[in-house]
């Protein structure tokens, strides 16, 4: 027995010293992504200033745990503009981070290393659970799939909330399903404790609370008749204890304040004024939760976001845009990003709890009702969110989905050497084929879809790009100096390539970053694209994309799997129409209204029937004083405007209307 413990205990350490190498190798070699200078900055200000309006889209404990290690640093922060508070945030955490670290990311690695403690308390969370619910054989197995599972190795120990809410969703089951198996107050806090974290690290995790409730109510079903009554009244109380608890919890990462800033400052927009992009229902709730200070400003300001700023979004799937979400987006977008050896492994734990090899004892059967519906329940909301921008957003299917296949391979390699070999053989083929892409793990797709060449074909965003392979673009540029090249880089202008020594000319990308150069409309030499500009999911639609033509183009190279190169006479017309558009507002601010003209007209000429260079022609042709130029061609662009989705073409509409009303 102990010989088996100290094997066991061995194991683990080796695996979890794995798990560090591989995310040491990971966070260095990776430049920022999408999202991580916002969540950083405003980490910082939190400690600082006492500041939660600056990021409230996600609540603090991440960005609080990752800038624990810069704090005693004497840092220069940015000055507030007093903007809208994405825009603060973005520019602020780019600013604040251009002239504190530059390019050298020193203290990036050291805050990404901070937040990398929550994937080490991840794998561990996974391997207990899994222990004490299906045994020692499930919880090595379990534990081994976590720690080489690619999706999960690419977001830990990135500044973001998706590992950090894997781990407190899961660590909430967990400590809940010991308090329903053996009720006491210690197992009832530890409950209570881990739900307010998972509240403190990401929004969506009020989902678990129903499944907690639909949990409670299976429980009473199931129980003897005689006991119903009083098990529901113990297990409600209970789940209210923990509600009360978690909002305390919460409360205190927001040091019990109501206002999202301090004393002086304002959010833009208020809280008030922001609500009212909501439904009537959602509008009321969030009024009657702010007037009477149920929740913390900040937070009730992140749950307005999250349904405003997700209808916005568009989704790429199967070599298809969409201009909404997709119900079966995930289901497609898990058979992709997931190995074939854990897809097998979960099947075959299906094929062990149907022929019941696996869920005899009563106690094995409890903890498969949990984990089986919570992965059900989790993939259900999810379908109907409508964000389908990355399997991060279900990150802990895949830690759930560990626990299962350990259970399935505990239950079935006793039975035969056939089994035992099966179940290895899929264990192997999970670690290499994870291997086989590592440390580019976020691209990964499995081989059944082509590998992670062909994941930018089938999906996009944090599935494959999100900006963080500046360090690779710069290699390439040494290795071909001299060679002239256009980079439309997707997270221009929140990151700036150049800080990362990046020197190629700019292009314009879906977010409005464009640089100060004219587009040729032929470009005679090397073009680098995001992938994420290639697909089109940060465009209004795939008709306004001026990259669009390069996704049935093959690529003559391809940077770290996401930056795709072609070379020779490259037609950029329609980015170059946009080039003189953004250009020509340039022009408009700063008071030069014929230079605006021109390069209007010659931008509307490059991109014909293109709202923005149709656009930015009209607000030149207003500012020179031609009224009927500008009328013609703001109507030229309510026309292009047909390309969009309903909602799109609305506001676009809205906008180019009031322009228009001015003449």
């Amino acid at each position: 027995m102990l010989k088996t413990r100290t094997w066991v205990i061995t194991a683990v350490i080796a695996l979890i010293a794995v798990q560090l190498l591989q995310m040491v190798i990971v966070l260095h070699r990776e430049s920022l992504t999408f999202d991580e200078e916002d969540h950083m900055y405003a980490g910082y200000r939190m400690w600082k200033t006492g500041d939660f309006g600056l990021n409230p889209e996600h609540p603090p404990l991440v960005k609080l745990l990752a800038t624990l290690p810069v704090l005693r640093e004497k840092l220069w922060v940015p000055p507030l503009k007093g903007i809208y508070f994405k825009g603060e945030a973005y520019l602020g955490g780019r600013d604040w981070l251009e002239h504190n670290d530059g390019g050298s990311q020193r203290l990036v690695f050291r805050m990404r290393l901070a937040a990398a403690l929550l994937a080490v308390a991840l794998s561990l969370v996974v391997f207990f659970a899994a222990r004490e619910w299906f045994g020692d054989t499930a919880a090595l197995v379990a534990l081994t799939l976590t720690v080489f599972d690619p999706n999960i190795l690419a977001h830990s120990g990135l500044v973001t909330t998706d590992v950090g809410a894997t781990l407190f969703f899961l660590t909430t089951v967990y400590a809940f399903y010991r308090y329903v198996k053996q009720p006491n107050l210690l197992r009832l806090a530890v409950a209570g404790i881990s739900l307010g974290l998972l509240l403190a690290t990401k929004h969506s995790g009020v989902m678990l609370g129903p499944m907690l409730l639909v949990l409670v109510g299976w429980e009473v079903a199931v129980a003897p008749k005689g006991t119903r009554v009083r098990l529901a009244l113990r297990l409600g109380g209970a789940f209210a204890a923990m509600v009360l608890l978690s909002v305390g919890v919460l409360w205190a990462f927001y040091g019990f304040r109501y206002a999202a800033r301090p004393a002086g400052l304002q959010m833009v927009p208020t809280l008030e004024a922001y609500r009212q992009s909501l439904n009537g229902f959602d509008r009321g709730v969030i009024w009657w939760m702010a007037h009477l200070h149920l929740l913390p400003e900040s937070y009730l300001f992140g749950m307005v976001d999250i349904r405003v700023f997700g209808k916005g979004f568009s989704t790429y799937v199967l070599g298809k845009w969409y201009p909404h979400g997709l119900w079966w987006y995930f289901p497609a977008a898990i058979s992709i990003k997931t190995t074939l050896g854990m897809l097998a492994l979960v099947l075959l734990a299906g094929f062990a709890i149907v022929t019941r090899k696996l869920g005899k004892a009563p106690d094995q059967s409890r903890a498969l009702v949990y984990v089986l519906f919570v992965w059900v329940a989790y993939l259900a909301t999810a379908g109907v969110n409508g964000l389908n921008i990355g399997v991060r957003h279900i990150l802990p299917l895949y830690a759930l989905a560990a626990v299962i296949a350990g259970a399935g391979v505990a239950a079935l390699a006793p039975l035969s050497r056939k089994w035992k070999w099966a179940c290895a053989a899929l264990i192997v083929g999970h670690i290499a084929s994870a291997l086989s892409v590592f440390p580019n793990s976020l691209a990964y797709a499995n081989e059944a879809w082509g590998g992670a060449r062909n994941t930018h074909r089938v999906l996009n965003d944090s599935n494959v790009d999100w900006g963080r392979q500046l360090y690779q673009v710069k290699d390439w540029e040494d290795r071909h100096p001299g060679e002239e090249c256009w980079f439309a880089y997707t997270v221009r202008p929140f990151i700036h390539p150049e800080t990362y020594g990046v020197h190629c000319h700019v292009l314009p990308n879906g977010l409005g970053g464009a640089g100060k150069e004219l587009v040729p409309p032929i470009i005679h030499g090397t073009v680098l694209l995001s992938a994420g500009e290639v697909d089109g999911s940060l465009w209004p639609s795939q008709g306004t994309n001026p990259y669009h033509a390069f996704q049935t183009l093959k690529p003559d190279e391809e940077i770290d799997y996401s930056v795709l190169v072609y070379h020779g006479d490259v037609h950029m017309e329609a980015a170059g129409g946009l080039s003189r558009a953004f250009l020509a507002w340039g022009k408009l601010e700063a008071k030069q209204p014929q230079e605006a003209l021109t390069l209007a007209e010659e931008g509307a000429r490059l991109a014909p029937d293109q709202i923005i260079p149709e656009w930015a022609l009209g607000d030149a042709a207003a500012a020179a004083g031609k009224k009927d130029e500008a009328r013609a061609a703001y109507n030229a662009a309510i026309v292009a405007t047909s390309k969009l989705d309903p909602e799109r073409r609305a506001n676009y509409v809205k906008n180019i209307e009031a322009s228009l009303k001015k003449l």
